[in-house]
């Protein structure tokens, strides 16, 4: 019994050798393998997708019926440059990410610095912690708190009213407050890196040679952490441009991406959505190749 199943094991594992065999020195083989699942997924279902997307976005509905006519025609792009309200919300968006994107900069800025040339280690790791931490919170939960303070009897307002000021409620200036809190840390962590890579000794030969706080920041600190902060700004500009639950939550005004799901998961106007889903992508690639000019996606 134990022989016919040593000769029934002998073909496997011969051929888990030649297997082996097949993939020993050739690392390019073995990183292809292993790629091979995620590949296929991205292939298939992400630019799949967005590949669908992109053809839909040349469909129109006919209004008599209401049918999707699947011939392609550029009536949707029309539409979008023709009409004030589609430049308006689109304008409103870019501007808004923007914000957004400068305000976290300023912020994680300092806290990035601290962490990275002044806190001393055990510090460090406990404020990186503290940075990460509450993107462990769901994102619906965080919102729900800021819509809560935000609120005319919310605690923005509690502290407020003492001194004959209110706050904001809702609106654009919410959206910027709250998604400034959600992507904070998405720009704090790529200066930090940044930081991290400027050797101590370049600041202190900056300071030996009588350069003030502010030159050695402005003349040495900066450029070098520039690349950073735009690695950063990248997920803070990219990830404002495309939410839609923040303002739909905060504020009463449109944003490209509620009227992207309005329409394609509401069925008012899949091809309308798909053509105006193109605008935050055409901005995205064009924020993309200015930041690869700018060296960002070493830092990321």
């Amino acid at each position: 019994m134990e022989a016919a199943d040593a000769l029934a094991s002998a073909p496997r594992r011969s051929a888990g050798r030649r297997l082996a065999g097949l993939f020993h020195g050739h690392g390019g083989l073995q990183a292809g393998a292993l790629l091979s699942g995620p590949l296929a997924w991205l292939v298939i279902l992400y630019l799949g997708s967005l590949a669908v997307m992109l053809v839909a976005a040349f469909w129109s509905v006919s209004p008599l019926s209401g049918e999707l006519v699947k011939s392609l025609s550029l009536d949707n792009f029309k539409t979008l440059v023709d009409e004030p309200v589609y430049r308006t919300i689109a304008g409103r968006t870019i501007a808004i990410a923007s914000l957004v994107t400068l305000t976290d900069a300023v912020l994680a800025f300092p806290i990035a610095f601290y962490m990275a040339k002044v806190a001393s280690r055990r510090t460090t790791a406990v404020l990186v912690v503290a940075v990460l931490m509450p993107l462990w919170a769901s994102y619906l939960v965080k919102v729900y708190a800021w819509r809560q303070m935000l609120s005319t009897d919310g605690v923005i307002n509690w502290v407020l009213n003492p001194l004959g000021a209110h706050g904001p409620g809702y609106g654009n200036t919410a959206v910027w407050l709250v998604m400034s809190y959600l992507w904070l840390p998405y720009m704090v962590i790529p200066i930090f890196a940044g930081l991290e890579r400027i050797p101590n000794s370049l600041l202190s030969a900056s300071e030996d040679l009588g350069a003030s706080p502010w030159t050695t920041f402005r003349r040495v600190i900066l450029p070098l952490a520039f690349p950073a902060v735009v690695a950063g700004s990248i997920f803070t500009f990219s990830l404002t441009l495309g939410d839609y639950i923040t303002p739909q939550l905060v504020s009463n005004n449109q944003f490209i991406g509620n009227v992207v799901y309005n329409n394609v998961t509401g069925g008012t106007n899949l091809p309308l959505g798909s053509a105006f889903a193109v605008v935050p992508i055409v901005v995205m690639i064009l924020y993309l190749l200015v930041a690869r000019r700018l060296g960002a996606f070493e830092h990321l």
